[in-house]
């Protein structure tokens, strides 16, 4: 290019000069005059053009903050807008990943109104976080933040921006009023570690606390845990800021609307959020736009036994759904039929009437409790969690609806927070499971309008299984491994779990996992892949021990046909200890011959527990312990991974107590140098769990 530069230049010239030349010859000087009238104009219009675009930029970053690694938002998003023009100065946000949180959240908020105060409940995914600094520019402010811990000690799905821009954020928070309530359960290892880490962080940017840090235990009774903090979190909150009470009550957060001309294309029939979702699929898939996966297979796997154990398959193909073994299927369940008839008769409705719940403030950011508009019958199908027992706000709410004296005075009762209270809501309500049917059942003066317990009732929540699959195997297939939830209560009721029996109602058959029974391709579940830190290690050659009794055994079956599946590759792969329990090898041994061929092809050795086929319970700890040497070869010299699943409140401490005693005895350790080395194997993810309580 440099060389042919200078005849460039020499052939502009010269084209130049001719132009020049046959201007003079072929125009008038009046035409001279208004090309150039015109040139000046052109000119003159693309300076202004590009001023007016720098200054609409220019104005444009005014309406943006800056101090963040999220993504920028403009101050009509801004919760601090929202807040200033409504009047709000209570800001709840909440991290939830089964609900509980968010329905917490929105007590809170509703519960402001009798303090003197307002509040504005805000979803930290869908808002500007960055703007809390500018919380001090409300009066008489209190940010209150309600977050669950999930996993490892991990933030839930919704609060996962949050957590990161947190932890980096280098912001001054100095003049924000904040208090923090964390959910919850002792049995795992990061009790609380998110509602624990953010009240910290904050206190170090320089935020006020002012009141302390509520923590919510699941295993034992995280909603008087709530309960208790939340009434001693009002009123000391309320004599820091100086507010007087209101003396308002807490009103009805929705309006009921019956519609009668609308047209059933705008009627939501299921989906989670977007209409028509279902009919009109579209990746990708997650929480928010469920996959409806075909089930293509659904079988009885235990051979006898009252427990109903089933295989299913659901059929991912075509769907850009990708797992890895150790991942979790969450599945939309859909309440039972008979029951929600029995709801519609006990309410004296129409199912099929077609209504909207429509919040009565138009600045909250929930504008209806659940998809709208839809009929009643849809609502307890698919949207409401009716097969729950009743919260106490819930039985202070319906209070009113009740004409016999006495059971509203019970009502009343349990829905206090005396200890009296509190005794009798455990007596009359949780210890016999009552549910919403079995309440209005057994208090036959209850009768509150179903629209108002439509805006009480908890969302019908996604239920959670371990994969029981490898997609290096099963690449188009999510298998799945659970039992039925079935137990009789103290009322002589038997009560039911939504997703296991819902699903059962699609068994096909009896026959072995090997018989094709495929069912018929219109039964669809709704349904997306969760991600999970429980996960094999990347090098095959590292030996690993799994424990996982039961329907424990879900993941490690995934894990086990990994590990065939790299064998068949030719790699070199480490030493597989599966441990399984059951209770009778003749009733509940499930995939027993899938086990005993991998056992043969050399993929695992094998242990199994059979607890109740002998005088004395034997479970896999006991023969943890058996095999101690072995486990501290693997663990201690080898270096090798353990993976636990099952039952957190017992089999999955035990287990850790029993590693913790193998490494003092085989390992020659203190228990403070046991200790130590078992929260280093959890550190470095080589002691791994996927546990519930």
């Amino acid at each position: 290019m440099a060389d042919s530069q200078p005849v460039m230049t020499e052939e502009a010239e010269t084209v130049h000069t001719a132009s020049a030349g046959g201007a003079e010859a072929m125009f008038s000087t009046l035409d001279l005059v208004v090309l150039a009238s015109l040139a000046l104009a052109a000119v003159y219009y693309l300076i202004l053009r590009n001023r007016k675009k720098q200054e609409e930029q220019a104005s444009m970053q005014t309406f943006t903050i800056t101090a963040s690694s999220m993504p920028l938002a403009t101050t009509e998003d801004s919760f601090i807008d929202k807040m200033k023009t409504s009047g709000k100065n209570v800001l709840v946000v909440y991290g939830s990943q089964t609900g509980t949180a968010e329905e917490f959240s929105t007590r809170i908020s509703k519960e402001c109104r009798r303090y003197g105060m307002r509040g504005l409940v805000a979803d930290p995914e869908e808002c500007s976080m960055q703007d809390l600094p500018r919380l001090t520019e409300v009066p008489d402010h209190l940010a209150v933040f309600v977050l669950a811990t999930y996993g490892e000690g991990d933030p839930s799905d919704n609060a996962q921006e949050f957590f990161e821009w947190l932890k980096d954020a280098d912001v001054d928070m100095a003049g924000v009023n904040y208090t923090v309530f964390g959910l919850g359960n002792k049995t795992y290892e990061h009790y609380n570690a998110m509602g624990k880490y953010v009240d910290k962080r904050l206190e170090e940017l320089g935020a006020v606390r002012v009141f302390e840090l509520g923590l919510g235990d699941d295993d034992a009774n995280i909603e008087e845990d709530f309960l208790s903090w939340k009434e001693r979190m009002f009123p000391h909150v309320k004599e820091y800021l100086g507010i007087e009470d209101s003396g308002e009550e807490e009103k009805r957060q929705y309006e009921l609307k019956v519609l009668e001309d609308i047209n059933h294309n705008d009627i939501f029939s299921g989906e989670v959020a977007r209409l028509r979702s279902y009919t009109k699929q579209r990746p990708p898939f997650d929480a928010k736009n469920p996959y409806l996966a075909p089930l293509r297979a659904s079988r009885r796997l235990q051979r006898g036994g009252d427990r109903e154990l089933m295989h299913l398959e659901l059929d991912i193909e075509g769907s850009r759904i990708r797992y890895e073994a150790g991942d979790h299927v969450a599945v939309y369940p859909t309440n039972d039929p008979a029951l929600v008839e029995k709801l519609g008769q006990l309410f004296n409705v129409n199912l099929d009437t077609i209504f909207s719940l429509d919040a009565i403030d138009p600045d909250t950011a929930k504008k209806h409790p659940f998809p709208c508009p839809t009929t009643y019958r849809t609502a307890l199908l698919h949207y409401l969690d009716i097969t729950s027992v009743p919260k106490h706000f819930v039985l202070k709410e319906i209070a009113d609806y009740v004409t016999d004296p006495e059971e509203r005075e019970r009502l009343l009762l349990m829905s206090s927070s005396s200890e009296e209270g509190k005794a009798a809501y455990h007596d009359w309500m949780v210890n016999p499971c009552r549910t919403l049917a079995h309440l209005l059942e057994d208090m036959p003066s209850c009768r509150p309008p179903l629209d108002l317990l439509c805006e009480l009732l908890n969302r019908l929540q996604p239920r959670y299984y371990s994969i029981s699959s490898s997609s290096k195997v099963h690449p188009t297939r999510i298998h799945v491994t659970c039992v039925q939830v079935r137990y009789a209560t103290s009322t002589g009721r038997t009560n039911l779990g939504v997703a296991t029996t819902w699903l059962l109602n699609h068994k096909t058959s009896d026959q072995p996992l090997n018989d094709e029974a495929p069912l018929p391709r219109d039964v669809r579940v709704p349904c997306f892949v969760r991600k999970s830190q429980f996960r094999l290690p990347s090098r095959s050659q590292t030996p690993v021990i799994l424990i996982g009794p039961g329907t424990g055994f879900a993941p490690m079956r995934g894990f086990i046909q990994e590990r065939a599946f790299q064998k068949q590759q030719g790699k070199e792969v480490g030493e597989t200890w599966m441990f399984y329990g059951c209770r009778h090898k003749a009733e509940d041994y499930i995939y027993e011959e899938e086990l005993q061929q991998f056992e043969a092809d050399g993929v695992i050795k094998l242990s199994v527990a059979f607890s109740r086929d002998q005088e004395h319970k034997v479970y896999v700890t006991h023969h943890l312990r058996e095999h101690a040497a072995d486990v501290w070869r693997i663990l201690g010299e080898q270096h090798g991974n353990v993976y636990v699943c099952g039952d957190a409140k017992s089999m999955a401490r035990d287990v850790n107590h029993l590693l913790t005693e193998i490494c003092r005895e085989r390992g020659g350790m203190s228990q403070d140098e046991a200790d130590k080395y078992i929260k280093t194997m959890r550190s470095q993810k080589r002691y791994s769990e996927d546990v519930w309580s």
